[in-house]
């Protein structure tokens, strides 16, 4: 007998360990996946327990994500994990010397990457493709390469490369540009009020074939006056799988951020209408989470397809790497 298709979502957990309650919840609705914080990792040998413990309640092939930029967005971190540079400071380099600078990138991508395999993720959400805008909040600040969108896209594409090439699947966040926002999406609902969007988008266009990326939830009103790109079918549609050219797995932000406003399976129901393939839902909370996997449909067959083709990059683009030489190369042109 087939199994049942796993829901169209990616929930967090509540803590360093699986409680019966989420095991549960996970048999009876099982989601297309995990996403890990700092809240539920404390060392390697927890986090090896923990995901395993996911693993026996999860769908077979679900995903297991994390945050995992390098600076100040990173879910595994020092004394257990080693530590890797902001965005920024690989656009540094990349100013005085690109080709030093697309090398440290990939670099960069493939530490992260061979860091989160070895864990047992399957997923790292970076690279982060919005622009560094000058007067903007710091909520993406130094998460961003450059100003430039071609120099954020050839150094976000090196990175996504070094990740893929470490058998892990990078994201591209947050489409279609969060750089220009005045207000932190975790806390308010932005709205970006530039007419022409074009460097904003460019960085995405010129990576429209990454595995995944992720939605904002920041109000355009240049393309849709009303609705947040995350809910609006225009900016999916239009923008993101139209202009951007983007035909892979499209990820929500997570929906527990305060820019957005609604019940969890409400938001979810929303996001996936308007063409998002999967649900990101971050909280923990287990009363909110089982109404949203209660609620939430299955993947459906294009989200499948996106979600295989994903896979089979990451196993055909994995690549036998040394981690103490690239270690070693990396800071030595961080130096």
């Amino acid at each position: 007998m087939n199994a049942p298709v796993p829901r169209a979502a990616i929930v967090g957990i509540a803590g360093p360990v699986l409680s019966a309650g989420e095991a549960g919840v996970f048999r009876a609705f099982p989601p297309a996946g995990v996403i890990l914080f700092a809240r539920n990792i404390q060392n390697p040998e927890q986090l090896a327990a923990l995901i395993g413990a996911l693993r026996q309640v999860l769908p077979a092939e679900a995903d297991i994500m994390v945050d995992q930029e390098g600076g100040r967005v990173a879910r595994l971190r020092p004394p257990h994990w080693p530590a890797h540079p902001p965005a920024a400071a690989l656009g540094r380099l990349f100013d005085a010397n690109p080709a030093r600078g697309l090398r440290a990138a990939w670099l960069t991508g493939a530490l992260i990457g061979l860091d989160c395999r070895a864990a047992g993720f399957t997923i790292a959400a970076t690279p982060v493709l919005d622009l560094a805008v000058p007067g903007a909040h710091h909520v993406i600040g130094d998460r961003a390469y450059a100003e430039h969108p071609v120099t954020v896209a050839r150094l976000g594409r090196a990175v996504a490369n070094g990740v893929l090439a470490a058998g892990v699947l990078p994201v591209g966040k947050h489409a279609p540009g969060h750089g220009r926002a005045h207000v932190d999406s975790h806390l308010a609902l932005p709205t970006v009020e530039q007419a022409d969007l074009s460097a904003d988008i460019r960085p995405f266009a010129l990576n429209a074939d990454l595995p995944w990326m992720m939605t904002a939830h920041i109000v355009y009103p240049a393309l849709d006056p009303a609705l947040p790109a995350t809910l609006s079918p225009t900016v999916i549609g239009a923008i993101v799988r139209g202009r951007i050219g983007f035909e892979g797995v499209l990820v929500t932000d997570d929906l527990a951020m305060k820019a957005l406003s609604g019940t969890p399976p409400d938001l979810a129901s929303r996001a996936l209408a308007a063409g998002c393939d999967i649900a990101l839902y971050c909280s923990g909370e287990q009363v909110p989470t089982r109404a949203l996997l209660r609620q939430c449909p299955p993947l459906t067959p294009a989200a499948q397809r996106r979600l295989a083709a994903g896979r089979t990059a990451a196993a055909t683009r994995r690549l036998t790497l040394d981690r103490t030489a690239l270690a070693g190369e990396r800071d030595r042109l961080l130096a």
